[in-house]
């Protein structure tokens, strides 16, 4: 019996068609998707904040975790794929879009790029696979975004930059206007509010003078100041005037948005999906989730509002099969992967 020669076996290197990138405010996630929908490797890091840091930093920022989500992939340096798909935090306006692409493409992780705000990730994940995408979506995360598509490619958005472009809401807005009321009401210039004790109580102090106090000399980080939203909605749920009227003034901005933007794109007088996202939005609060409906259902009876808890990224790969032309079993796999958490 002859020796069994041994063969050197060249293993093939992992084939992925789309980069997608979700990069908020808080947290980023990366994921590499092959031509088939499947999800090859994932990364999550930290926010994309280029009004912080420089839009060179943070498009530099995205570098580990996308050669992370390329090793989980089985690739030995960094990916190369068909395309890139960038939905980003914090790149609102068109102008903001121009400057990060030729970045994004320098890195040299794909043939092509496009780049878009992360509101639109929300509204991919959110529309049907098959036909032509329309729809509204409306993120209330740390802040508020709306984004839409209509007919003919279409578009619809907001520049979303905060007070100085008429936002108002999210996160950060919940939290300053519950201090708001809550110190008002402690030293008489405000109504009484179940606020005013809540909130010093979760940081384990007395009066809302003693949180003022720490908040403004740094001893609690402003980052903490967001976990006074649930709290906001906890003193709603308890009846509280005060709390209920905030939750109600969310309410009515979420749905103000989607109506503009339902109206531009001429989409009130047919059924089209509305979706709801972020993490205000998805943490499906009864107070806020309802008065989202009733007013919706007052306002634009057509439209169809979907709370979507997938993570955005979903909505970025989604948009790179799109520009792929990949078969409906890619989005079907794609979806899946998602559904299963």
């Amino acid at each position: 019996m002859g020796l069994k020669q041994s063969q050197n076996v060249t293993a093939h290197p992992p084939r992925a068609s789309v980069l997608a990138v979700d990069a908020g405010n808080s947290k980023t996630d990366v994921a590499l998707v092959g031509p088939d929908g499947a999800v090859l490797g994932t990364a999550r890091g930290g926010g994309f904040q280029p009004p912080v840091v420089g839009a060179e930093a943070a498009v530099a920022s995205l570098a580990p975790l996308v050669a992370r989500a390329a090793r989980a992939a089985g690739f030995d340096g960094p990916p190369s794929t068909e395309h890139v798909s960038a939905c980003l935090a914090n790149v609102d306006l068109p102008a903001e879009e121009e400057q990060v692409t030729p970045l994004l493409a320098a890195q040299g992780w794909g043939a092509s790029v496009t780049v878009a705000n992360d509101t639109f990730a929300l509204l991919r994940a959110g529309v049907a696979d098959d036909g032509e995408p329309t729809g509204v979506a409306v993120v209330c995360g740390a802040g508020i975004n709306c984004a839409g598509l209509g007919h003919g490619g279409r578009t619809a958005r907001f520049p979303a930059i905060g007070r100085i472009s008429g936002d108002w809401g999210g996160g950060s807005d919940l939290s300053l206007e519950a201090m708001w009321w809550a110190a008002r009401a402690e030293d008489g210039r405000g109504t009484p509010t179940a606020l005013a004790r809540a909130l010093p109580e979760h940081f384990g102090l007395v009066t809302m003078y003693e949180l003022i106090e720490a908040v403004h000399l740094g001893r609690i980080a402003p980052a903490r100041r967001h976990e006074l939203t649930p709290l906001l909605f906890a003193v709603a749920e308890s009846g509280d005037e005060i709390a209920r009227a905030i939750v109600a003034r969310q309410a009515e901005e979420v749905v103000t948005m989607a109506t503009v933007a339902l109206a531009r794109l001429e989409l009130l007088g047919e059924q089209t999906p509305v979706v709801l996202g972020g993490g205000v939005l998805a943490a499906r609060h009864p107070l806020l989730d309802d008065r989202v409906r009733k007013l919706l259902a007052e306002r634009a009876p057509k439209a169809e509002p979907r709370v979507i808890t997938a993570p955005p990224v979903l909505g970025a790969a989604l948009l790179g099969l799109d520009r792929m032309g990949a078969p409906a079993a890619a989005y079907a796999a794609l979806r899946a992967h998602y559904a299963r958490g």
